[in-house]
């Protein structure tokens, strides 16, 4: 027998480093394999389920009833007027998320629809940039039964001659009535376009008591502002304070600088001036 042979005798199984590799030493010995595929197969725990998809309800709205999808971190999508299928077909296609029933609205939202304001209610606004966060957290802060012109907003959302922009933003809006964008008209007075549309959109308004007719008359007249000359404020039309001026001590202006010139200073709370051209 030759040196080589000598050294091929002690490479036979006990030497190939696979002598130990038959189903007892794979790391199967304890669950077997079945077992392992079993552990792989568990349940994820919820709150990772929870981060991964969304959940849907349908709860009554102040036209018709609304399909609502919200996620661990509030209300991400809301419309009306869309069947299941079409709901979670257009929400899979903006969010890429699943979207699962679920066995309740989220605690808030309710009362939310009703005022037509987030309040405490939680938004998810994840995937929009920074200015389209802006421009819904500006439209967000106009109260019920008002209405603020998109160079207003945009002059809220820290842009004021991106008026376009906040347009787009207010008609990409992923949850209207929570964000009541249908409150931003245009600066003339007119109401402008809207995510349910320019009837539905008057339907709100005239619901919140705006004087639509009134406001058109005014800007029939050429009238933006009307002004108080027992205050010497001057306010948007809609405003409520505008709504307390009598007849008789009310004045109407084209523009701030003609309120201005007269010695009429801006509301401090419908904020005239932001919707000033830049």
């Amino acid at each position: 027998m030759t040196h080589h042979d000598t050294e091929l005798e002690h490479t036979g199984p006990e030497g190939t480093g696979l002598e130990d590799t038959g189903p007892e030493n794979t790391g199967l010995e304890d669950t077997g394999l079945e077992g392992v595929l079993a552990a792989l197969a568990a349940d994820a725990p919820p709150s990772l389920l929870e981060r991964i998809v969304a959940r849907r309800v349908l709860v009554p709205g102040p036209l018709e009833d609304l399909r609502v999808a919200f996620t661990d971190q509030g209300v991400a999508f809301l419309r009306a007027g869309m069947d299941e299928r079409a709901f979670t077909d257009a929400f899979r296609r903006r969010f890429a998320r699943p979207l699962l029933p679920a066995e309740r609205p989220p605690a808030g939202l309710i009362p939310a629809l009703r005022g037509g304001r987030p309040g405490g209610l939680r938004l998810d606004l994840r995937g929009l940039s920074a200015f389209e966060a802006a421009v819904l957290r500006a439209a967000a802060t106009i109260p019920r039964g008002q209405t603020r012109p998109y160079a207003w907003v945009a002059a809220r959302a820290g842009n004021p001659r991106a008026v376009r922009a906040a347009g787009s933003a207010l008609g990409r809006n992923p949850v209207p009535l929570l964000v009541p964008c249908h409150r931003v008209t245009r600066s003339d007075g007119t109401l402008g376009q809207y995510v349910f549309g320019a009837a539905a959109k008057e339907r709100l308004l005239r619901a919140e008591n705006v004087d639509l007719d009134q406001v058109a008359a005014f800007a029939r007249q050429g009238v933006r502002y009307l002004g108080s000359d027992t205050t010497g404020v001057v306010c948007f039309p809609t405003c409520a304070d505008a709504r307390r001026i009598t007849p008789g001590h009310r004045h109407g202006f084209a523009t701030l600088a003609d309120a201005r010139s007269q010695g009429y200073r801006p509301c401090l709370h419908c904020r005239p001036e932001l919707a000033q051209p830049a």
